[in-house]
């Protein structure tokens, strides 16, 4: 691909996506109807095969893999990439430079300026290699210098300088995206470590004191309430992994209720109807349990006489249905509705940071029409709902 053509194509592809849209949408029989047409879509496909490897950030190995895909749309013989500290990739011919390349990006790097490098410096030795010009544009993220693009060849046309500043803009919006990706991921991280910091120093006290209590008059069952505890709170602090499957959560649901009718007796009846079907489906981690313990713990604790939850998991086609209901003391619905809207002095009690943790976290990952609903009256308990998509982008438990 020429360098000029590859301008007109990037500028189509950075500044008019638009009109890219309404062509696509025109109709397949007119796909490639003329050669500028065919031009544009072969860049766009090209610029789609660059961008996956580029979304985990400016790494070594992004770099080698999106180079090739990056050197096409630029139509230069050979490309290099570095970070801050190194040289990730140098792709194409003359593979001799590559030593230099980093040397070359030095003052791209420390000033953010781009540079048009010539044979006195772009040296070579080998009459026959193509490269003696270099064009090194600074790549940026939040106006931070955090790498460099350069694009080398047998000369430095305008048309290249202006290719290789749409191409390193392009990769900038990736990077911008990766970072993105990076702080959506550590603030999911951060809320699940806030959200252990809540429920975790009840539990462990009310588990602890129920265990001693059955020490010396039913030794056995100690050991088994110890088991399970132990159990859940491995799976509770464990450090790994986003997602979960709905049969590990249920399964640590079921521990902890273990827990919580060693305490209560027969005052908790706990109702389970779980489809088979739904079992493997990948949920974010921690986002039943804490819906568990909120009922448990806000809604039974201060009921007289026995109290009950119901837990039920249905196959809804593309989607699950998952419900927790419990008989306690409810809340006022307009209470309910500022816990779940973030208001920071409803969340500080009345299990308002499980409920609103949980629900940010589904509307993260799913999207605002998979957020939590409830419904509760004042002295009629309360029913949590979620619908989960059985396959979501971007959501394993593996």
């Amino acid at each position: 691909m020429e360098p000029v053509v590859a301008v007109l194509l990037i500028a189509t592809l950075v500044g008019v996506p638009a009109l890219v849209l309404w062509r696509v949408l025109r109709g397949r029989r007119e796909l490639g109807s003329s050669p500028a047409e065919r031009a544009t879509f072969e860049t766009l496909h090209t610029a789609s095969l660059a961008a996956p490897p580029l979304r985990a950030g400016l790494t070594e190995a992004g770099a080698q893999k999106a180079s090739r895909y990056l050197r096409e749309l630029l139509g230069s013989p050979a490309l290099a990439i570095t970070d801050g500290e190194r040289l990730l990739v140098y792709d194409g011919e003359g593979d001799h430079h590559a030593r230099e390349a980093f040397t070359h990006a030095a003052k791209t790097l420390a000033g953010g300026r781009t540079q048009v490098l010539g044979p006195e410096v772009v040296s070579c030795e080998i009459p026959e290699c193509p490269i003696r010009f270099a064009v090194v544009v600074p790549l940026t993220t939040d106006g931070r210098v955090v790498g460099s693009l350069a694009a080398y060849g047998g000369h430095a046309s305008a048309g290249l300088v202006r290719a290789t500043h749409e191409v390193a803009n392009w990769v900038d919006s990736q990077l911008e995206l990766a970072e993105l990706d990076r702080s959506r991921t550590r603030l999911m991280e951060a809320e699940v470590r806030a959200l252990r910091a809540q429920i975790s120093p009840h539990f462990i006290y009310n588990s602890l004191t129920t265990i001693a209590s059955f020490v010396r008059s039913d030794p056995d069952r100690s050991r088994e309430l110890l088991l399970d505890f132990a159990d859940f709170t491995r799976y509770s602090f464990r450090r790994h992994g986003e997602f979960t499957t709905l049969a590990e959560e249920l399964r640590s649901i079921d521990r902890y209720l273990t827990l919580e009718r060693a305490r209560f007796g027969d005052q908790l009846q706990v109702t389970l109807r779980i489809a088979p079907e739904v079992l493997p489906v990948a949920v974010p981690f921690l986002c039943l349990q804490p819906l568990v313990e909120n009922a448990v713990r806000h809604g039974l604790e201060s009921k007289p006489g026995v109290g009950r939850i119901s837990i039920i998991a249905e196959d809804a086609g593309a989607e699950c249905l998952i419900s927790v209901e419990d008989d306690g003391v409810g809340m006022e619905p307009d209470r309910l509705r500022r816990i779940l809207a973030g208001d920071a002095d409803e969340r500080s009690g009345a299990g308002g940071v499980g409920l609103a943790n949980v629900d940010e976290r589904l509307r993260q990952v799913y999207g605002d029409e998979y957020g939590l609903v409830a419904e509760t009256g004042k002295g009629a308990g309360t029913k949590v709902s979620v619908r989960l998509p059985k396959y979501h982008p971007g959501v394993s438990a593996r």
